[in-house]
């Protein structure tokens, strides 16, 4: 008899021995219909479901082989964490699908690297190794179709499908008629991603809380010294941007619950409106009156639950006459025409790159 090699063997069975031979879209279908799952789930409210569901995708090898690949395939593949270690290989990256197991699981702490912002400041990034990287991609496959289910419908940072086009053109429709709100308030959340309440996130996010909390008490190397984590879900996390909006989102059904839903009398008396991007918003209102002593405070005590507070000084109510400045546009009207036009400081440092090109 004729022996069969390995590989031959893996193809005729269909299970992969090998990086290259994991087929993607097989991969690919196979996550997305667990996910319609869990998201039909998650309508249903059948929190047992969902749990079960997520369990069997972050177990999966569909799963872990897609979270792998993520990881291995974005800007952040040649970044490593205060292990040193980088998935650059094939062999690497399908070892690395066998390792990622809940079981023995611990979270290294994240490598901190700071980003000079343009008003002199820094911002903080923790860097996660790749596993810990990976680890969150994969309960971000299993997390995902419930924060996309309950989200806020005009939230549009860090979310598929939706870009700061689809945030600057729902500021045109909210502003853009005769009879539309006139007065704006800009909100601003002091250090979001760094003040985030854990306990929050824990009683509050439908994911394995055991694991949630080794990445949120994980630490941070600074300076040769590791640093506890006390508050706050790190910017540079793969799952940080999902944790923000989940802790963000219902805001907007607090403000139709005090001012009216779509459709009803009562919000075409207060025009109240909420244009979310992350942790940037802006909410629209008939009066200045109103949003200074009726929905700023109502505002500030959804954060607090949160362990969020509003920044005094960016934060601010202004006339749509004047205009305001929302995801690198200035949103104005002139004569009662509203123009949406690049602010002044994003065209400054677009100048300022064409300028140091040219030279």
């Amino acid at each position: 008899m004729t022996s069969v090699s390995p590989i031959a063997e893996s193809a005729v069975s269909g299970r992969p021995e090998h990086w290259h031979q994991i087929n993607w879209g097989h991969v690919n279908r196979t996550v997305r219909g667990i996910q319609i799952r869990i998201a039909k789930a998650t309508q249903e409210e059948d929190w047992r479901r969902v749990k079960a569901l997520q369990r069997f995708l972050t177990r999966s090898f569909c799963g872990r082989a897609l979270a792998v690949r993520r990881v291995t395939e974005n800007q952040g593949r040649r970044t490593p964490g205060v292990d040193g270690v980088l998935w650059s290989t094939p062999e690497a990256k399908w070892r690395a699908v066998g390792q990622l197991k809940c079981r023995g699981y611990r979270a290294l702490p994240l490598r901190r690297v700071r980003i000079p912002k343009a008003n002199g400041k820094e911002r903080l990034l923790g860097i996660p190794t790749m596993r810990d990287r990976a680890m969150q991609a994969l309960f971000l496959l299993a997390l995902q179709p419930v924060s996309e289910t309950r989200a806020d419908p005009n939230s549009y940072g860090f979310r598929p499908e939706r870009s700061t086009a689809d945030a600057i053109m729902q500021c045109y429709m909210l502003l853009r008629k005769k009879g539309s709100p006139q007065w704006i308030l800009e909100a601003d959340i002091k250090g979001c991603f760094d003040h985030i309440d854990h306990q929050w996130l824990a009683d509050n996010v439908q994911m394995d809380k055991r694991v949630l909390r080794k990445w949120l008490k994980a630490g941070v190397v600074d300076m040769g010294r590791v640093w506890e984590t006390a508050e706050g879900t790190p910017q540079g996390g793969i799952i940080s941007p999902t944790l923000a909006n989940m802790a963000l989102d219902g805001l907007e059904a607090l403000l139709a619950e005090h001012f009216g839903a779509k459709g009803s009398k009562k919000l075409r008396k207060h025009k109240v409106g909420l244009v979310r991007y992350a942790d940037d918003f802006i909410i629209t209102g008939a009066s200045k009156e109103l949003l200074e002593t009726e929905v700023r405070p109502l505002v500030e005590k959804f954060l607090a639950a949160r362990g969020l507070t509003l920044s005094a000084e960016k934060t601010h109510v202004t006339h749509i006459d004047r205009g305001f400045d929302f995801l690198g546009w200035n949103v104005r009207k002139y004569r009662g025409k509203l123009l949406i036009k690049p602010s002044e400081k994003n065209t400054k440092a677009f100048l300022t790159k064409c300028r140091s090109i040219i030279k």
